[in-house]
């Protein structure tokens, strides 16, 4: 059996008591840099690089010696990325016939036909269009329409003054692409598309209003939305995007005011900053595909100034994205032919089924929760349907055309066909063997429309999880990670849905005002914290809230499922730690990573998780069982009042 972690890397100069987090990472935190072309370090990204290795023995298999159609089509792909020459004779040529196109818009009727006809270029609109289960009536699809129509990565950054610096920089990189696609005036072009970009970012919602499930849900008739932005024709954009009307006959609009928001800057007297706006979407759209001078002054902005990354990733890594992006289940079926060992699944569906009961006993004896909603609960946790590996049946790519010698015209027709498959399943039943994620990507998610939780192929290893390793270091890592996702079926916006997937309020209100409280408690908890490298910003409690309970419920859990796992069996310690230590070192251990400056103020304004830091550390202070593993008293740093601890769910 094999150990899991190696204690002795651990910093002995910190203790678990005052540290957890750097008494386990320390040394790893002080020692391993970055790589210069990332943003983070640490196990996730150590197995996302693994696994892009992996994957580009696979692409280059099936350049090398295709079996079938559908790996020639893989290597077409990637060797058009590979095919560097061809890629630098044609610089901006590809966008000619597109670039026309905006130079003849001359009413607000020709734009939106021009936004439409560029829907599946890849081409950034001011409208986003997806494809889902109805909250309100999951067994069916709706189409969904949310807010878009910026640059960066949110609508404080037009606003806030910390950000001052960023748009000044952004402008100038909108300057510098539209004078590499030969524009003149790029200076004043650029000016009006950061103008007009403000505009529209005025009328988004912030991070913590989308996340909203009620909010966010407010299902129209196509009438009903073309009344929302009666400048926008709603018909006109969809046949020139090649949409049925069909699609539209309803919609969930996530956003209402910012569809009435556009209506005030529709207008003629507009069209000089919409043209230059859908110029710069274009060429940015198209960036990653075009010629070394546009790569690099897209990276320039995007990677080192929002990132603060060092160096562009090389060019074989990039194209693995591409091919990934374009065809990733195909990748993904020939993945995991090797990498996904029988052993692997049975584990894991221990480890789930553990979870589950672990959630059925922390239900049962929640004592702020009355027995009418905790029926309820437990039916729904009846209800989860956990996917494990890889899904039964991978998506064909048949309609997909590809040529080794068209870069762009392979990611567009991909970007077609995809749009496509999504379109298609308007009026189909619910596809449930569906994945969201490819089984070479390390991650894990859970679906509430779905009621599921996910589990690709490359996160079942270590340091997540090892079929030979002690239980105390799988339920520590890994299946804190199943109870994390689990948990989010119970978080602020997860908890509105029912066992079905539909939006439904199951909660008696003293219920739900009792778990309000107890959120509102870790927000405030979250709201204090700051973590290095970051000038002073604080966490948003509020946009964290819903992966922070995933967090304390998944480790909570995670702690009881492992107790259940241990029944009758010794206690011994290895290496001098007992089983409770070592799962939460293991705990500690997942959470390994650190981030560059730059890319942790971009994260502490849009990403909903917590730093590494405080999803190991403030973790542990709420969890009683933490305290006596570790014999933390009041005298140590990661002590908090008993008062003061929030337990949800375990």
């Amino acid at each position: 059996m094999t150990q899991g972690f190696d204690p002795t890397t651990f910093d002995t100069q910190i203790r678990p008591q005052d540290d957890l987090f750097r008494h386990v990472n320390g040394p790893w935190l002080r020692d391993t840099p970055i790589k210069p072309d990332r943003a983070t370090a640490g196990g996730f990204v150590d197995l996302v690089d693994e696994a892009e290795i992996l994957v580009r023995s696979i692409v280059e298999s099936c350049a090398a010696e295709p079996e079938d159609d559908e790996q020639r089509k893989i290597g077409d792909l990637f060797a058009s990325f590979m095919d560097t020459e061809r890629i630098e004779q044609l610089g901006a040529a590809p966008l000619a016939d597109d670039l026309a196109a905006i130079d003849a818009i001359d009413s607000i009727p020709s734009l939106v036909r021009t936004i439409g006809a560029l829907e599946r270029s890849g081409v950034n609109s001011i409208i986003g269009l997806y494809i889902a289960p109805d909250r309100g009536q999951p067994d069916r699809y709706v189409t969904h329409v949310v807010q878009a129509g910026i640059g960066l990565p949110d609508e404080s950054y037009y606003r806030d003054e910390q950000f001052a610096e960023i748009r000044d920089a952004y402008r100038d990189h909108v300057a510098a692409m539209l004078q590499l696609a030969g524009f003149d005036d790029a200076s004043d072009r650029a000016d009006r598309v950061l103008e007009l970009e403000t505009a529209i970012a005025s009328h988004h919602w912030d991070r913590v209003a989308v996340r909203d499930a009620q909010k966010t849900y407010n299902l129209k008739t196509f009438a009903e939305l073309g009344a929302l932005t009666p400048a926008f024709d709603w018909q006109a954009w969809a046949q020139a995007a090649g949409i049925d009307l069909s699609v539209l006959a309803e919609a969930v609009v996530s956003q209402p005011s910012y569809l009435e928001g556009l209506q005030g800057l529709l207008d003629e007297g507009s069209l000089p900053a919409w043209r230059d706006w859908l110029r710069w979407q274009l060429v940015h759209g198209a960036a990653p595909f075009l010629s070394d001078d546009f790569v690099e002054t897209n990276f320039a902005f995007y990677g080192k100034t929002l990132q603060g990354t060092d160096e562009l990733r090389p060019r074989w890594k990039r194209g693995i994205g591409f091919v990934e992006g374009s065809m990733g289940e195909a990748v993904g079926k020939i993945y995991v032919r090797t990498e996904y060992p029988a052993e692997a699944k049975s584990r894991m569906e221990e480890l789930i089924a553990n979870l589950l009961e672990a959630y059925r006993i922390s239900i049962r004896e929640l004592p702020w929760m009355s027995d009418e909603t905790k029926q309820r609960a437990l039916a729904k946790l009846d209800a989860f349907t956990p996917k494990i590996g890889h899904p039964e049946s991978f998506k064909d790519y048949a309609a997909l055309e590809t040529d080794p010698a068209d870069l762009v015209g392979n990611a567009r027709r991909a970007q077609s066909v995809a749009m496509d498959r999504e379109l298609a399943k308007i009026g189909q039943p619910i596809d449930r063997d569906e994945w969201y994620m490819t089984p070479q990507t390390v991650n894990a998610y859970y679906n509430p429309t779905m009621n599921e939780i996910v589990f690709p192929a490359a996160i079942l290893q270590p340091p997540f999880f090892d079929a030979g390793i002690d239980d105390a270091v799988n339920y520590g890592a890994i299946g804190s990670v199943i109870g994390h996702e689990i948990g989010h079926g119970f978080d602020d916006q997860g908890s509105q849905y029912d066992g079905t997937g539909a939006l439904s309020n199951w909660w008696t209100d003293e219920d739900r005002a009792a778990f309000d409280g107890l959120a509102a408690r870790i927000i405030a908890q979250y709201d204090d914290l700051s973590p290095e490298n970051a000038d002073g910003q604080t966490v948003n409690g509020a946009l964290t809230i819903g992966e922070n309970i995933g967090d304390l419920g998944g480790l909570g859990i995670a702690y009881l499922a492992f107790k259940l796992a241990q029944e009758g069996k010794p206690a011994d310690p290895i290496d001098g730690l007992t089983p409770d230590q070592r799962f939460f070192l293991a705990w500690a251990r997942a959470w390994q990573g650190k981030v560059r400056p730059a890319e942790t103020i971009r994260r502490l304004t849009v990403d909903p998780h917590s730093p590494p830091e405080f999803r190991c550390n403030q973790v542990v202070r709420n969890i009683d069982a933490f305290y006596e593993a570790f014999g933390v008293t009041p005298d140590d740093a990661l002590w908090l009042d008993p008062a003061e601890r929030v337990t949800i769910w375990a």
